[in-house]
């Protein structure tokens, strides 16, 4: 069985560090920003696609331009 990862990369200091667990790879990103300030990116394990498009219509991106407003899933800011 092949194990899921997230990889996690950062081009200013080229970094890459893989973590079993979101959570983890989200708590390295944040510290690696604010102790550098380097934009560090993930890449996820593919993951179904209803999954996909609950995360996109809630918005998690953080991009208006790619939140679907009418989903009950909307986050809005207000």
């Amino acid at each position: 069985m092949t194990e899921k990862h997230v990889t996690v990369s950062c081009r200013a200091c080229d970094r890459t560090e893989t973590f079993e667990k979101l959570r983890t790879a989200r708590e390295f990103i944040e510290t690696h920003r604010t102790e550098t300030g380097h934009e560090a990116t993930w890449e996820l394990p593919s993951l179904a696609s209803g999954v996909e498009r609950a995360g996109a219509d809630a918005g998690v991106c953080g991009r208006p331009e790619c939140t679907t407003t009418e989903s009950p899933l909307y986050q809005d800011e207000e």
